[in-house]
């Protein structure tokens, strides 16, 4: 903790520093880089980690975790279970001048994520990669938004669409600043973008489409069961997301189911649907199968392969928002051999073009990692210390 108060260089005594209490919850891959990173933040820090939870335990002092990179993983183990909710209510007694209070998110939990409009109403400001409450249904997003307008606490979460690329920031600063956009138009999954870079090519022949998944899969670029990408429900999330921040489409794209709202396309042959409900999604077993039996349609991608090509074209699986015709979608489409989305990505690179009134014809391009626990942790970081 900073002392009461501190002595410039001539001797004065000036007040503390705000400091800013910090609340973590979810700590598997991108929660537990993230307290890495957090930790590691040069002196004077002005974070004060003051809870820390899983789904079974959790750590909580308002005057701060004493807790180093070495043991709070132990620690944690051995602390007990406390509900969301209580620990929201420790969180808004803490909020007063001269300290700010933030929780962060690091689980994909929609319980959790239906907490924002609690914390943020009583002062607590949130951040997080969840994507849950703001892909969702418009109900929820609107009440956040409501709740962050009356209190003054902030809501960030630029890792909910590109890891730790500057996706939303540089789409309110586009916004914010009164640039027209025009249109949206990027690879947005991780995972499509390596499946497709590898897929297709401007060579004639290549590997199969269920090859390039399974190996997918092995590298870790897909979720444990495929399906859960090849839906294409990352993509229509993060569309939803992006959608929001333009104040010019609401009326016209109020998409009140959330993502369920954005016309996307599957990639998941009909055959295999029984394979892909919500129970089967979480079987180690129906994962398995759905990769072996994969196999039986990839004469049906090799066609599709096929005609991009005699068009000179590759498949990508992209994400639009088109402004000008009002427009969402998730979908496969074809691209040149000189567009960037060919000839730019590599591995599991997420790329994105922004075409605007300022920017054209040429449009503003971002690319880079998308993915992975160190640039996502490293996004909410960074969102972090938007609050210093």
């Amino acid at each position: 903790m900073y002392p009461p108060n501190t002595k410039s260089s001539t001797g004065t005594t000036s007040a503390a520093p705000r400091t800013i209490a910090v609340a973590i919850t979810g700590v598997g891959l991108v929660g537990s880089e993230f307290v890495s990173q957090l930790l590691s933040v040069s002196q004077p820090n002005p974070f004060r980690v003051v809870s820390l939870s899983s789904s079974k335990h959790t750590l909580f002092s308002p005057d701060g975790l004493d807790i180093s990179k070495d043991s709070w993983k132990d620690r944690l183990a051995s602390a007990p279970h406390r509900n969301p909710e209580d620990l929201a209510n420790d969180l808004a007694s803490l909020v007063r001048p001269g300290q700010d209070v933030v929780f962060v998110d690091n689980t994909s939990n929609e319980n959790v994520a239906g907490l924002y409009p609690t914390l943020l109403a009583s002062g607590v400001n949130v951040i997080t990669p969840n994507k849950k409450a703001f892909s969702g249904e418009s109900a929820l997003y609107n009440r956040i938004l409501q709740a962050s307008l009356d209190s003054g606490a902030k809501f960030l979460n630029e890792s909910t669409v590109g890891a730790g690329l500057p996706i939303i920031s540089t789409l309110k600063d586009l916004v914010v600043t009164g640039d027209k956009i025009k249109k949206i138009e990027g690879v947005f999954s991780g995972t499509m973008s390596y499946i497709f870079n590898n897929f297709s090519t401007s060579q004639p022949t290549g590997p199969s489409f269920s090859s390039v998944v399974k190996l997918a899969r092995e590298k870790g670029y897909t979720e444990p069961h495929p399906a859960d990408d090849l839906t294409g429900s990352d993509v229509s999330r993060k569309l939803t997301i992006l959608t929001r921040y333009i104040p010019s489409l609401r009326p016209a794209l109020p998409l009140p189911n959330g993502f369920l709202s954005v016309p996307t396309t599957s990639l998941i042959p009909s055959a295999l649907s029984p394979l892909t409900t919500p129970e089967k999604l979480s079987s180690a077993e129906a994962a398995e199968e759905f990769v072996s039996r994969l196999e039986e349609f990839d004469g049906e991608f090799e066609t599709m392969r096929g005609e991009a090509l005699k068009e000179g074209k590759v498949l990508r699986y992209v994400g639009v928002v088109d402004v000008e015709k009002g427009e969402v979608k998730a979908d496969l489409q074809r691209y040149p051999l000189t567009h960037p989305f060919a000839t730019s990505l590599g591995g599991s690179d997420n790329i994105v073009l922004f075409h605007t009134e300022r920017y054209s014809p040429r449009p503003l391009i971002i690319q880079g990692a998308g993915a992975g626990a160190a640039v996502t942790a490293m996004g909410v970081l960074s969102d972090l210390f938007k609050l210093v």
